[in-house]
């Protein structure tokens, strides 16, 4: 059972605007299919404008936990086996362990617990 989906949400470069929405529907998808870990890639803002993609994920899914849509979520730069919300999320997922983001502290991904 495939429990681990990849999305990159910076491919086609979206409009921030657009992100609350794609966000939401691709936690929809994730829990309807039974995903229990999904790693976003939206950048981290390299151009110089701030990372607007990265804080727009981001705020969505403090909603969607605080909704209760998700169990947590794991900022890449804090992506490691010291962190106790990566430990839960490598509980539930074993591949994670060979996620190549795994200690690189790499501030344009996060990481989504169902």
């Amino acid at each position: 059972m495939k429990n681990y989906r990849i999305i990159n949400l910076e491919l086609n470069m979206p409009a921030v605007r657009d992100i609350p929405d794609r966000v939401a529907r691709e936690i929809h998808g994730a829990r309807r299919h039974q995903i229990r870990v999904m790693k976003l890639i939206h950048g981290y803002g390299s151009t110089g404008r701030g990372g607007k993609l990265r804080h727009a994920v981001r705020r969505e899914l403090v909603r969607a936990q605080e909704a209760r849509q998700i169990t947590c979520f794991i900022p890449g730069e804090q992506f490691s086996i010291f962190d106790a919300d990566t430990q839960r999320a490598l509980r539930v997922c074993d591949a994670l362990r060979r996620d190549p983001d795994l200690e690189r502290h790499n501030n344009g991904i996060t990481l989504v617990v169902f």
